[in-house]
């Protein structure tokens, strides 16, 4: 059986060989930095991410998890730090840009492969597969059209990020809603939901615009 890959993100090579030696049921990439580790995942996505959060050439790993969570956003994501606060570890943990679990250093080896074992088993894709499981249970009539729409609301979503995140201007709304074949509130609901999760710059639909809409 194959074992799970995860992605350790750690400079120090002292800690990094004692996850070797403990965490031997997974299959372990190792990366010193955060842009090593987006450069690894661009390869293969893991599984898990167990995250360090002073790393290698002065990064914060808490600073890549913006960048984490849209690149693998149901990958689950294990911080492992001492140098956190109690609040910087609650942010953590919280909003759309979260990590899964975050542990103390140092760290218990058994309750961190325990927890590893948890996050690939009950949280990321997993998440989104009992989420279908449930509806499907639900005996919803309309549950096709619900999955379909939704599906086509995050791609619709992930087009218009990809075409506005390096704009310098704010975009032309109904010429979005007429590429998209969907009426401008559409592309209004989903602009919004992108400033909200962070995924775009809030000067794309300034407050202002948002409150005039009827």
């Amino acid at each position: 059986m194959q074992k799970p890959r995860i992605i350790i993100i750690e400079d120090e090579d002292l800690q990094y060989e004692i996850y070797q030696e403990c965490l031997d049921d997974f299959e372990i990439q190792r990366a010193c930095s955060g842009t090593e580790a987006i450069r690894l995942a661009s390869q293969h996505v893991p599984e898990a991410i167990v995250l360090d959060h002073v790393l290698e050439n002065e990064e914060l790993g808490l600073d890549f998890l913006p960048d984490f969570k849209q690149m693998m956003p149901h990958v689950p994501i294990v911080v492992v730090s001492g140098a956190l606060e109690v609040q910087q570890q609650i942010e953590a943990l919280q909003g759309p840009r979260r990590a899964h679990y975050c542990l103390p250093k140092p760290v218990d080896i058994h309750v961190l492969r325990k927890t590893i074992h948890t996050a690939i088993e009950e949280c990321g894709a997993s998440e989104v597969i009992k989420q279908f499981e449930s509806l499907d249970r639900s005996k919803r009539s309309d549950i096709e059209t619900l999955l379909s729409r939704s599906t086509d609301r995050l791609s619709r979503q992930h087009q218009i990020r990809l075409l506005l995140e390096d704009a310098k201007e704010r975009p032309n709304i109904s010429a979005l809603a007429r590429n998209y074949r969907v009426a401008r509130r559409t592309i209004i609901r989903d602009l919004q939901e992108m400033i909200r999760r962070g995924e775009l710059d809030p000067f794309v639909y300034p407050k202002w615009d948002a409150d005039g809409v009827d």
